[in-house]
């Protein structure tokens, strides 16, 4: 006679409870706000008292979302959002309507190729290819929203691979580029725990002319290396003319506030190509984690 098989679990699930909870008979006491199961009361999660769950939420739900996708790592790419794109470029240039606003749009339109060298670059990260175990790498992971994101986004699309957009609630409007996968884009209300997410699995980084959004992914990513906080990775910088004119390395460490050899944690780099190859030697030299082929793609 076969032994007798326990069950899995001997409470119902959340799911099972929540469906039970809506044929409840209406009363006074039913009907009031205490009633209501805490994790279905949206006011409730709302308090400011759950600020500490709201955060721990919005880390587990990309966290799970990315391990049952078997993500194992990413190339996470920052940049502007106001960049155009090559073919967009001449139209900005023709709405202004001041000589100062044409000025910048020029100054945008000689920084459009980015994109596109965005694209390039994601492609080449695309190609890698998928472990043994169905654990993919270097999976192309942006911001989620137009210019310098959507290129990225859009290369993974060209090689029919998947790519993570990690979107933020704002202001103004600002909805997944459409080259996203829809099963992982991603939105996140805290600044905090959306620049984690880029970083728990970034394996390379690559950084394009930006502004304050950009500056702070980038220089939060060279303080953790910096004070040990997270290993060395390649972090691939883009567009020297730009990033010399608004920001002077060489001067900090001249100034003593970092040292000389934090300027190493930075790879400068215009192409594609030499840029993806230098991930690959950095991986070669630096075999950790060991999962990482270092065979680069076709």
């Amino acid at each position: 006679m076969p032994e007798p098989t326990p069950p899995k679990r001997i409470f119902p699930s959340s799911k099972v409870e929540a469906r039970a909870a809506k044929h409840v008979p209406s009363s006074a006491q039913t009907e009031s706000e205490a009633y209501k199961l805490a994790f279905q009361d949206l006011d409730f999660l709302l308090r400011e008292d759950l600020r500490p769950v709201r955060f721990q939420l919005e880390l587990l739900k990309p966290e799970l979302f990315l391990q049952e996708a078997k993500v194992a790592s990413t190339f996470v790419f920052y940049g502007s959002a106001r960049i155009p794109s090559p073919e967009n470029a001449d139209a900005l240039i023709a709405a202004a309507t001041n000589e100062e606003q044409r000025r910048i749009a020029e100054r945008l339109k000689a920084k459009a190729h980015y994109v596109e060298i965005a694209r390039e670059l994601a492609r080449l990260a695309s190609r890698y290819p998928t472990d043994d175990d169905g654990m993919r790498q270097f999976v192309v992971c942006s911001g989620g929203g137009p210019s310098i994101m959507e290129g990225a986004n859009r290369g993974a699309f060209d090689e029919g691979q998947e790519s993570i957009g990690l979107n933020i609630v704002l202001p103004h409007e600002q909805l997944p580029n459409t080259y996203v996968t829809p099963e992982l884009s991603f939105q996140f209300h805290y600044f905090a725990l959306r620049k984690m997410h880029f970083l728990l699995r970034a394996r390379a980084v690559a950084v394009f002319p930006g502004g304050f959004g950009t500056f702070d992914e980038f220089f939060e990513l060279l303080t953790l290396i910096q004070t040990g906080k997270v290993r060395p990775l390649p972090i691939l910088l883009f567009g020297r003319d730009y990033w010399d004119r608004v920001v002077n390395f060489e001067a900090m460490a001249e100034e003593g506030v970092i040292a000389p050899n934090d300027l190493d944690l930075i790879h400068w780099s215009e192409d594609p190509r030499e840029a993806w190859d230098y991930v690959v030697r950095f991986y070669e030299q630096h075999p950790d984690p060991p999962h990482i082929q270092t065979a680069p793609p076709e």
